[in-house]
């Protein structure tokens, strides 16, 4: 699972959320060695041709897209979304792929979770609602995930709103 909760006392929890990412720099360092094979394999037929010269940019303009298209794939999946549960206050920090911050606090005993099956704009849309305002959790996570997810997070937030 693309998240970890931890506990680092009886009633205070830590949670983090990241995007998948299944492609890492030796995959990258493949795909890319494998579609340089595959481009070239029609160019050697055509060593010592002039035709060589037309097609040769239509494919290094192809690996050169393939090459951009999951760096910046990688970069805007550069995403965290960090919450610290205890009995006093419950504070979501989400740091953006492109080095925003926007941060979220409010009581636990009045937080509601919510998830919302069908109609949102995601399966399983997963919601904290508290403080005056409503923010969407795990927005990156499978509806599987999600669901895991706001079972875990009731847990807590039962055990933090018990008395004693």
């Amino acid at each position: 699972m693309p998240y970890r909760v931890t506990a680092s006392e009886p009633r205070h929890w830590q949670l983090r959320l990241w995007p998948h990412n299944a492609l890492a720099e030796r995959g990258f360092a493949v795909v890319i060695a494998f579609m340089a094979t595959v481009l070239a394999l029609p160019l050697l037929a055509m060593l010592g041709r002039a035709a060589l010269w037309g097609v040769l940019p239509f494919a290094a303009l192809v690996l050169g897209g393939l090459w951009y298209a999951i760096r910046r794939n990688w970069r805007d999946r550069q995403i965290l979304e960090e919450m610290d549960l205890t009995r006093e206050r419950v504070f979501l920090r989400r740091v953006e792929s492109r080095g925003g911050v926007r941060e979220w606090q409010a009581d636990p005993h009045w937080i509601r979770l919510h998830l919302t099956a069908e109609g949102g704009p995601v399966d399983q849309y997963l919601t904290l609602t508290g403080g005056g305002r409503a923010v969407e959790l795990g927005a990156f996570l499978t509806p599987e995930e999600r669901i895991a997810l706001h079972d875990e997070l009731s847990r807590i937030l039962h055990r933090l709103r018990e008395p004693g």
